[in-house]
């Protein structure tokens, strides 16, 4: 028999009624009644109460121990009086009548408590994170991941996917993020990158033969942390599959996460067919190619009515007549919402950078007008023409934004989500998945006015590729796409250009000569002239997935180990100073430049 424990602290019941026991755990708390002191004894699996009598000689030792002291007990199982069970406690109608105690660890003061779920500062968790992954909710979330892992290597079999690992290091990508460096010892002055993703790999997998690829993926990237992004490193799902379209790819990851998320949880998934929306559409309704589908408000472009003569909004007209466009959010029957209710979002968009939103609310007396500050500058057949291209009717109320494209498209995602919120649209019950589809394959940079790749720059184009018109690279959609849930994107994907010199030739429209290419891509593009099949895949992060599953807002609440903003781990206080010895063993000299 195991000396620490004949059971763990879940698995005692009735049925174990009189017979005697060890347990070992931690000391999760105790209650002193006087002649008895109760302790609640907890290891992995669950909490056991264990009661002692004050006559007992191991009293003062339990007395003395602090909280989250490690703890064998050796007792007997009793029956809890009726009015004394917990049945929130799968050990709860039971209790361990304590008969010795051996301490196999103190704890010193605590400096956050494991007992109870209540808030404390990042630092202090991530400093003490093996505490906080103590604290059951936390705990939880952790088990939620290694089984959600579990279940997606399992599905992936069952799909003919066989797991390959790719290299950790391998060298520097000029696309993407910033890289991870590590200096080679063996080779002075060159350097290993770690990789952002196993893109090229798994792409040279398929060239090597392998049909179905998956592997639960580290990826390294050296850029600034978000709520739903680590920095530093994160997993995902890396998938790749040879002779494949669009289509096939699609039905693998539906299949996958229908399973998977019926699995993990009870909310309702909103179509089993997750809906393909292109990408300018998102744009266009929903301001983002991040679109939350549980939020029923869409964005209406109605510039063309500020182009009639009776429409008297003249700040609109002019800006208009400028270029700008204006788009509209239509709320449904809020006509007796109160003036401040409509104030506060225009306040909001301003407090978001933006010049605000005008608004009115539509009403029929005699007449279809518009009541707000704005609502008289508009006619009744002005009015009927918005109801019209907005599918509005009397009682709904339009907040309006005017700018370029991208500026109203910012603010009005922004106000979609928060107007949703504040009307307490969105059913928090369900999991709204959909295909972000038709990604231009390049975009015009802001600041270069260069054209560069929007997506992925090993995509495969759209379209009959001997007609592809070069001139008007910016016309040349890709069959790229992302997945969505909840207005998380969970991973990009590609069909992948496998042809050499159609690669050669996208490339050189960014501006990538073919010595570039052979430079910064040599192992795939050498490989792809040794015939390579047509193939594709995606990568969805398991971090956010398990996010989605745990329903939490910030990916540290499922990690492990976690770095904090700063990418600082605080636990184990990396980034770290390292000695001169091993600078001069890499031929590294530090040059650090003080503020």
């Amino acid at each position: 028999m195991n000396k620490y424990r004949s059971h763990n602290c879940s698995e005692l019941s009735e049925k174990e009624i009189n017979k005697s026991v060890h347990l070992s755990g931690w000391l999760h708390r105790k209650r002193d009644h006087g002649n008895l002191l109760f302790i609640d004894l907890r290891d992995h699996y669950g909490i056991t109460q264990c009661v002692i009598e004050n006559k007992n000689k191991y009293f003062p030792i339990l007395e003395k121990s602090k909280p989250e002291s490690v703890l064998k007990v050796s007792g007997k199982v009793v029956k809890r009086s009726n009015d004394t069970e917990n049945l929130d406690l799968k050990t709860g109608k039971i209790e361990i009548s304590i008969q010795s105690v051996e301490v196999l660890s103190n704890a010193n003061e605590l400096p956050m408590p494991v007992f109870g779920e209540q808030d404390y500062p990042e630092d202090i968790r991530l400093k003490y994170r093996f505490l906080d992954l103590r604290r059951d909710e936390m705990h939880k979330n952790i088990i939620l991941r290694s089984k959600v892992i579990s279940f997606i290597r399992s599905e992936m079999l069952k799909l003919g996917f066989l797991e390959y690992q790719t290299p950790i290091l391998t060298s520097s990508s000029p696309e993407g993020a910033r890289d991870f460096l590590v200096p080679s010892r063996l080779n002075p002055g060159k350097f290993y990158a770690l990789p952002q993703a196993p893109q090229q790999f798994k792409q040279l997998i398929m060239v090597s033969g392998f049909d179905k690829y998956f592997q639960i993926a580290p990826c390294f990237r050296d850029e600034d942390a978000r709520a739903d992004r680590s920095p530093g490193e994160f997993y995902q799902l890396d998938l790749e599959m040879s002779f494949v379209e669009q289509d096939d790819v699609f039905e693998i990851v539906e299949k996958l996460m229908i399973n998977l998320f019926k699995n993990f949880s009870s909310k309702k998934i909103l179509n089993d067919k997750f809906p393909r929306i292109p990408y300018r559409d998102a744009m266009q309704k929903y301001g983002t190619d991040k679109p939350d589908l549980r939020n029923p408000l869409k964005i209406q472009n109605i510039t063309e009515i500020f182009n009639r003569d009776d429409v008297k909004f003249d700040i609109f007209k002019k800006l208009v007549k400028a270029g700008s466009d204006v788009r509209a959010i239509i709320t449904k029957n809020t006509k007796d919402k109160p003036r401040s209710f409509f104030d506060n979002i225009d306040k909001w968009a301003k407090d978001q950078g933006a010049s605000g939103l005008a608004y009115f609310t539509i009403e029929k007396d005699k007449e279809i007008k518009g009541k707000g500050p704005i609502g008289k500058f508009f006619s009744e057949d002005s009015l009927k023409e918005i109801m019209k291209t907005c599918d509005a009717k009397v009682g709904d109320s339009i907040f309006l934004a005017c700018g370029k494209e991208k500026e109203i498209e910012k603010i009005l995602s922004l106000a979609r989500d928060k107007i949703a919120k504040d009307l307490n649209l969105i059913d928090h019950d369900k999991f709204a998945f959909c295909w972000i589809v038709d990604y231009p394959m390049y975009e015009l940079e802001e600041s270069s006015k260069k054209i560069i790749f929007s997506h992925n720059p090993f995509s495969m184009p759209q379209g009959n590729l001997k007609e592809l018109d070069f001139e008007k690279p910016l016309e040349i959609k890709a069959y790229q796409y992302d997945i969505v849930c909840n207005g998380v994107e969970l991973s990009s994907g590609a069909i992948r250009n496998h042809l050499p010199d159609l690669m050669y030739k996208l490339f050189s429209v960014a501006g990538y000569s073919k010595k570039d290419v052979d430079e910064k891509f040599s192992g795939m593009i050498n490989a792809f002239s040794y015939g390579a099949p047509p193939h594709g895949g995606i990568a969805p992060g398991i971090d956010r997935i398990v996010m989605l599953l745990a329903g939490k807002e910030n990916i540290r609440e499922i990690t492990l180990f976690p770095m904090n903003q700063n990418a600082q781990d605080l636990m184990m206080q990396a980034p770290s100073n390292v000695d001169e010895k091993q600078l001069k063993e890499l031929g590294i000299k530090k040059d650090i430049k003080k503020n």
